[in-house]
């Protein structure tokens, strides 16, 4: 009797193991969900990676649950170009959507080689459900259907913004890949900003890089940039609730990122450190994670890698075509290098390229005569840091190192030691003690542009020119403008009429 028992007891036994074996192997082969928290002009100036005087409870508790990377890199300084690489997995420099707000009208259009599909579009094709709240910004031509499930709003220069979908409705979609966008450090522009800062930061215990002025301007900037990041914590924490009362984060994967750096000198839109550097965050909260929880990574790593990796983290295969890399593969062969690029933005016609590794940051100014503080958008709107600097230039308030970013003219090549001089001052491109890491940086730049057949080699076309002439007018003064100031009618003002998304009597060369 006691045999059969014991016969009954072990088969039990069997059953629950194959039971508990078969739900824990459902688990592993269960898609996971995909979510990018993807921000706007953020530094990595965030209490988990050191910044003493801000309080940051939900980023920090995300980063508990994940891995943090210190050396994440933005390919673009500003915000379309830096998200058509993101969004595609490859430089925009190699498709062709390097410059500020391309691809915005019907005669600029450029569209992505048949070949080339976007990250969302290779989740829909694998069974995802697929959205993004918020700004695309991407500079190409797309129909937003083949990229995601929602319905989308329009602007004629900041293109397709996806219409909020509340996250209790994924419940019900299977597995998804969404983008969330958070405005970061653009939380400053909204006209409750102060009403929103809990526990604003004491101004008096701001400690500014030294390539910044001790002017109370530049302080409020600093301070302010602050307190967006503490709103956008905030903003986190609600997202991270919804998701777990909707039973969704126990199976989500969380990519938290900005797409550059701040809005300062020499940061936004330029290739040193403040302009690139952003916080990257990768959190997995299944049971059966293969990211290691409350960890931290030094490894380089490129926006064009998100993509790639989010891809392989949902078991999908990465093109052969991607410029980007898994870095949670098991054998992962970490980056040597980091190329960021700059060209157009907004009106203001720039070139620049940085090679970064660990240990160097090398940058070449191909438009030397154009000075780094050339007008930009910030000076059409009337910024008040802006200003300022120039004004202490003029007045000769600034020390040699704030000076330098004022300079009419600029070297061709900028080399830095991070290691020494991680606010990247002493250039040390005519050093003849550095020449062979010179040389080396250059090579690999040289060999990158050839490799990749850099678009930035060549001329934008007349019709994007043109969009950016009639947007801004006489603020664009680049030389490259004055040709179709000769061809079209006066470019005095704003001659695009956006509610009709027309021109105003620009479409007939003079006579």
């Amino acid at each position: 009797m006691s045999y059969f028992k014991n016969s009954s007891l072990i088969i039990l036994l069997i059953v629950a193991q194959s039971f508990i074996a078969c739900k824990q192997e459902a688990k592993i082969d269960e898609k996971p969900n995909v979510l990018w928290i993807c921000l706007e002009d953020t530094a990595p100036l965030l209490s988990c990676y050191g910044t003493t005087i801000i309080e940051t409870p939900n980023i920090d508790k995300l980063a508990s649950k994940g891995e943090i990377f210190t050396n994440a890199f933005m390919p673009a300084p500003v915000c379309s170009a830096s998200r058509s690489s993101v969004i595609t997995g490859m430089m925009s420099t190699t498709l062709g959507l390097h410059n500020h707000h391309s691809s915005r009208t019907v005669e600029s259009a450029i569209y992505l080689p048949d070949t080339i599909s976007t990250i969302p579009e290779i989740f829909k094709k694998n069974g995802y459900f697929t959205f993004n709240n918020g700004k695309d910004d991407y500079n190409f031509t797309y129909d937003r259907r083949d990229l995601y499930d929602q319905d989308y709003s329009y602007h004629p220069l900041y293109g397709k913004s996806g219409k909020r979908i509340d996250l209790s409705v994924l419940k019900d979609k299977g597995p998804f890949f969404g983008q969330i966008q958070l405005y970061g450090g653009k939380e400053i522009f909204s006209s409750k900003f102060k009403e929103r800062v809990k526990s604003p930061v004491n101004r008096e215990k701001i400690k500014l890089p030294p390539y910044l002025p001790n002017h109370p301007a530049i302080i409020e900037e600093y301070a302010n940039h602050l307190d967006a990041i503490q709103i956008t914590d905030g903003r986190l924490g609600e997202i991270l609730t919804n998701l777990k009362e909707n039973g969704l984060l126990n199976n989500t994967i969380i990519f938290f990122f900005s797409d550059h750096g701040m809005r300062l000198t020499r940061n936004k839109q330029f290739l040193y450190d403040g302009g690139i550097h952003v916080p990257l965050i990768v959190a997995d909260f299944r049971e059966n994670k293969k990211i290691k929880a409350n960890s931290s990574n030094d490894i380089l790593i490129s926006g064009i890698d998100l993509g790639p990796s989010s891809l392989a983290l949902a078991g999908i295969s990465i093109p052969q075509y991607m410029e980007g890399r898994d870095v949670f593969v098991e054998d992962y062969k970490e980056r040597e290098f980091v190329i960021s690029t700059r060209d157009r933005c907004d009106f203001s016609i720039d070139r620049i390229r940085s090679v970064r590794s660990k240990e160097f940051k090398y940058i070449r100014n191909f438009l030397t005569d154009r000075p780094y503080m050339q007008p930009s958008y910030m000076d059409a709107d009337g910024v008040e840091f802006v200003k300022v600097m120039k004004q202490l230039h003029a007045e000769n308030k600034l020390d040699s190192i704030q000076d330098r970013f004022m300079s009419l003219e600029r070297p061709k090549e900028e080399l830095y030691n991070l290691k020494e001089d991680p606010f990247e001052l002493n250039n040390l491109a005519s050093n003849p003690n550095y020449s062979s890491e010179l040389s080396k940086y250059a090579n690999v730049l040289n060999q990158w542009i050839v490799e990749t057949d850099d678009q930035g080699q060549y001329p934008e076309n007349e019709e994007a020119l043109k969009l950016m002439l009639g947007i801004w007018g006489k603020n664009a003064i680049n030389p490259e403008y004055d040709p179709l100031r000769v061809k079209y009618k006066d470019f005095g003002g704003s001659l695009y009429d956006f509610k009709n998304a027309r021109w105003k009597n620009v479409n007939v060369p003079v006579e």
